[in-house]
């Protein structure tokens, strides 16, 4: 069973960095041929993704917010990271970490709450 858990402040100011990290037990992020993902979903839209980082190291990012994120790993913590910066309030959003393979996302964190306010 593979498990991953979302940390981080519900309450990032616009303007700053949104900051989360995701713990991942059960499986090593180095290994195998998966990517470990970022996935958002505002209040009452669709899931969006992020981005992700191979097992190798390799980073993804969606076109539409590769100015404005970072994903990267504590390999020593088996954790990865998200860092979108600028933030405004249509960044608030439910961000889920995720292991993909082949196209899908199999297993999920159980979200996080974000907000963007002042």
């Amino acid at each position: 069973q593979v498990l991953l858990q979302e940390s981080g402040p519900g309450l990032v100011n616009p303007s700053q960095t949104l900051s989360l990290t995701c713990t991942v037990s059960g499986a090593s992020i180095t290994s195998g041929a998966y990517g470990w993902n970022w996935i958002r979903q505002p209040p009452g839209k669709g899931p969006e993704w992020l981005g992700c980082i191979g097992s190798g190291g390799r980073t993804y990012y969606s076109p539409s917010l590769e100015s404005r994120t970072s994903v990267s790993r504590d390999t020593s913590k088996n954790q990865f990271s998200l860092q979108l910066r600028s933030v405004t309030p249509e960044d608030t959003a439910v961000y889920y970490c995720g292991r993909g393979v082949s196209g899908y996302v199999d297993f999920w964190g159980q979200g996080t709450l974000v907000t963007v306010s002042s």
